[in-house]
């Protein structure tokens, strides 16, 4: 498994106007993201092509996992976070597959447009909707809701961006 590489990837933080996060509600495992019951919500994420701008990557994939294009930039990260995939022993064939885990940058956005701009299932997106609910939530809150495998990476990412943020959620 430590041969295997990173997979270059985003993920997007986006904030509404109160300074909430959207997560989406993630449907059952798909490989070798194994996700248990009570922590299958996440932020959008997804692939960075070969050659393209992380900040492009984040608009397309925020497009493709949620139908938002209304967003103002926030911020991003400069460093790049990783997380392993949990023993995965399913076909060879899966996307995933030939990876050790993620190789993450982040990007903080805040949604200009209304909620109904919110569509986690577009006819016109080629790719296999992820989620199949969502919401706003505090983003120090995320790190809990994720899969464990994830929960580090979140936990900088509600670092990094806690400026945007509605104020801490209480323990």
């Amino acid at each position: 498994m430590t041969e295997k590489p990173y997979r270059p990837n985003v993920g997007v933080a986006l904030f509404d106007q109160r300074g909430l996060v959207f997560a989406g509600h993630r449907f059952a495992s798909s490989g070798p993201e194994i996700i248990p019951a009570g922590f299958e919500w996440q932020m959008p994420q997804g692939g960075v092509d070969e050659g393209e701008d992380v900040i492009a990557a984040a608009r397309r994939e925020l497009w493709e996992e949620t139908g938002v294009t209304s967003v103002s930039l926030l911020g991003a990260t400069d460093e790049w976070w990783t997380y392993d995939f949990p023993a995965y022993d399913g076909p060879s064939t899966h996307k995933l597959a030939p990876f050790r885990g993620q190789r993450q940058r982040w990007v903080a956005f805040r949604m200009e447009g209304p909620l109904e701009e919110i569509n986690v299932a577009l006819p016109e997106c080629l790719e296999d909707p992820e989620f199949d609910a969502w919401g706003f939530f505090p983003l120090d809150l995320l790190p809990r809701l994720v899969v464990p495998f994830r929960r580090p990476v979140y936990e900088k990412v509600a670092e990094a961006f806690a400026p945007f943020a509605w104020p801490a959620y209480p323990d």
